[in-house]
């Protein structure tokens, strides 16, 4: 028996139904990063939330960007945060925070970004949008590690150097304490 093109109880594709599901979890988890107060379940939210992004880059044709999304952000920027946090600070978050007293111009800029947002989705012709645009992987690929190799390893050694300082005076603290 075939698979039917649309959800059968839903009535809507398989890919709009995996894109909601993706867009779920992907608010949940940057929700979860905010309002977590253990740090390291704070950053393994923020992987999910990565991987959910990454999985929505592939459903809009775009694999290289997907994968660069998986090995920038989720293998390097997000265990690079977890192994910085857990050797430089306590794994529980203060009961107040200073970003707490912030909650009222972060909830008014939050409101005044989400108008803006409602209104472009609202202005959009999604009926011409239903066309997906292959990416060009050989000619970025050329382009990435061809003109732009230097900057590229640049942006490496400088988080690297980054680390290690940070790692440094950490350990600098504990010794003075």
């Amino acid at each position: 028996m075939p698979i039917p093109d649309t959800v059968p109880i839903l009535g809507i594709s398989w890919a709009d139904a995996l894109f909601l599901a993706l867009a779920a979890v992907l608010l949940g988890s940057a929700l979860l990063v905010v309002t977590l107060r253990d740090i390291i379940r704070s950053g393994l939210a923020m992987v999910s939330a990565f991987g959910a992004l990454a999985g929505i880059y592939v459903l809009l044709g775009a694999p290289l960007v997907a994968a660069a999304q998986v090995l920038v952000y989720i293998g390097a920027i997000a265990v690079l945060i977890l192994f910085a946090v857990m050797l430089t600070q306590e794994k529980a978050a203060p009961v107040r925070l200073v970003f707490q007293t912030q909650a009222i111009p972060a909830a008014i800029a939050a409101i005044v970004l989400a108008l803006i947002i409602a209104l472009s989705v609202v202005a959009t012709d999604w009926g011409a949008v239903g066309r997906r645009i292959a990416t060009a992987t050989d000619a970025l690929a050329r382009l990435l590690f061809g003109q732009y190799v230097l900057p590229f390893e640049v942006v490496g050694v400088l988080l690297l150097a980054a680390v290690i300082g940070g790692v440094y005076i950490a350990k600098r603290e504990d010794r003075d304490a």
